[in-house]
């Protein structure tokens, strides 16, 4: 069950930094979301999906 778990958290955290890295930011958002996203794995990843995808510029 864990590993199970480990994996997702894996998948969920290379699909943030993807995201992050494909897509635009105003200012230095896309350094700072990479930052947190690298320093914090799994609250970083959750603030992102959570916060992070509204700053995105289309």
């Amino acid at each position: 069950m864990s590993f199970l778990i480990g994996i997702l958290v894996l998948v969920a955290w290379i699909w943030s930094l993807v995201d992050i890295i494909n897509h635009e930011f105003t200012g230095n958002n896309k350094l700072l979301w990479i930052l947190i996203v690298i320093l914090m794995p799994v609250v970083g990843t959750i603030l992102y999906f959570l916060l992070g995808k509204k700053n995105q510029i289309i």
